[in-house]
């Protein structure tokens, strides 16, 4: 008998197997245990995954020209001639012509890559996404995903697949009541149409506890407080526990996570690199106008780069010409703006802030560097922790509102669990050390709830809140 797991997360996904004795993660790319949790469709609707699916996103907007055209939404009728009303046999003449919507088909997009759909289950406002001119629920987004990763475990596992315990947050991301049941009833249709054949669901914090409670090394009895800080939500759970027994106290969640913090970190330390707050100067019918350019227009776009190519359409470029044309030194930042549209570098410049933000893990003093824009900018610990300054309240607030929760106090909690890649952040790490001093462990941070909720699965355990 050997017990499943999967986090199926925000960002990226990982599985692992356990046989009663020995925790085994599986690969589930090539060189690696995580996978991006990606799903990609070309024009036929083929489908890619993972680390393949974010590859083929970039490679092939780069340097596309975006142009957006009008779609069709209905049709109409126009009077052409409305006859002579003397004669029986002259009718008016009607023209029967397409009404046209906004401009806002991409004839020529190659794909479309889906990143984050979790953060959309618990959704009632999204039913479906667009994929060319066709629209898919959000189950079929991330079913082929769910595909892949049950493959992979079957080829890892010694016996056939059995029940598999999949992860979820304390609370999916959504509004109303039910975000949760609905969380549920999407994820586990879309398990059924990807061959599963039972599930059952866990809280993420709770399996992250599990695991760091296997270990020989954890202590035989005692109360923990786990801070499972990922990269789209934050989940924290209080356990009691003596041996193998425990008994969950409480649990709490938000929806923070660390691509959030990388957002704040692009408007901070890009956005006045790339021509925020620079005037714009136009001569309109002789007369000359100036006013701040228009950044807004641009700035979502940016943030979610998985939809930055859009902005690669005349419509926001002729802007950009115009702009550059100026030839003052705010010129040299709209030209940086228009290479990282033109050639699609916003995952890049993503892929930087993270490198940056992680090794700020470490040391004081770093840069985050993008050679493609000709773009060092130095960055220091202390800018980083003002930046997420709001975050870090949060985080606080949540831990005292579990604490009250749990009916504990601070001097109850005898180890504090971090794991996810968020808690490694120096300014967090911090925070707990002072409020919970020489209690604070750091625990698998990317792979201890696949593990924890493969030991929930071999065990059977459910969860029921």
């Amino acid at each position: 008998m050997i017990g499943v797991g999967i986090d199926f997360g925000t960002s990226n996904s990982a599985a692992a197997w356990y046989d009663g004795k020995q925790v085994r993660l599986v690969r589930l790319e090539d060189e690696a245990d995580i996978m991006p949790t990606a799903t990609h469709l070309n024009t036929e609707f083929e489908t890619k995954t993972g680390e393949a699916a974010v590859r083929q996103y970039i490679e092939e907007n780069r340097d596309r020209v975006v142009e957006l055209t009008p779609e069709v939404i209905g049709k109409g009728n126009l009077l052409v001639d409305e006859g002579d009303p003397d004669e029986i046999d002259a009718p008016p003449e009607v023209a029967t012509l397409n009404v046209y919507g906004q401009a806002n088909v991409d004839r020529g997009m190659p794909g479309r890559l889906f990143r984050g759909v979790k953060r959309l289950l618990g959704n009632p406002d999204v039913k479906r996404l667009m994929v060319f001119d066709k629209p898919f629920r959000l189950v079929a987004l991330i079913t082929p995903v769910l595909l892949r990763i049950r493959r992979t475990i079957e080829t890892h596992i010694p016996e056939k697949l059995g029940d598999v315990h999949f992860g979820h947050p304390v609370k999916f991301e959504g509004h109303g009541d039910f975000r949760n049941d609905l969380g549920f009833d999407r994820l586990r249709e879309a398990t059924t149409y990807a061959g599963y054949r039972e599930i059952s669901f866990y809280p993420e914090p709770i399996a992250a506890t599990l695991s760091y409670l296997h270990d020989e090394d954890s202590p035989d009895r005692g109360r923990v407080l786990t801070v499972d800080f990922g990269g789209g939500t934050l989940d924290l759970c209080i356990i009691e526990y003596e041996g193998i027994d425990f008994r969950v106290l409480s649990t709490a969640g938000r929806s923070l996570g660390g691509d959030h913090i990388d957002q704040l970190i692009f408007r901070e330390l890009l956005f006045p690199l790339l021509g925020k707050g620079e005037n714009f100067v136009r001569i309109r019918d002789g007369q000359r106008i100036e006013s701040e350019f228009p950044f807004n227009e641009y700035a979502d776009r940016l943030l979610n780069w998985a939809v930055t190519y859009t902005l690669n359409q005349n419509y926001y470029k002729s802007k950009l010409a115009e702009r550059i044309a100026q030839g003052d030194e705010g010129a040299e930042k709209f030209q940086r703006l228009q290479d990282l549209i033109t050639h699609n570098y916003s995952y890049l410049v993503f892929q930087a802030i993270k490198n940056a933000k992680a090794r700020l893990s470490e040391v004081e003093e770093t840069v985050i560097d993008i050679p493609e824009l000709d773009i060092s900018i130095p960055f220091t610990r202390d800018h980083f922790e003002g930046i997420m300054a709001d975050a870090l309240e949060e985080i606080d607030a949540v831990i005292e509102e579990l604490l009250n929760s749990a009916g504990c106090q601070l001097s109850d909690i005898d180890i504090v669990i971090r794991t996810g890649g968020s808690s490694q952040i120096a300014a967090v790490r911090r925070m707990l050390e002072q409020k919970f001093p020489g209690k604070v462990t750091e625990h698998d941070p990317f792979t201890s709830v696949a593990a924890g909720l493969a030991i929930a699965s071999y065990h059977g355990y459910q969860f029921h809140s």
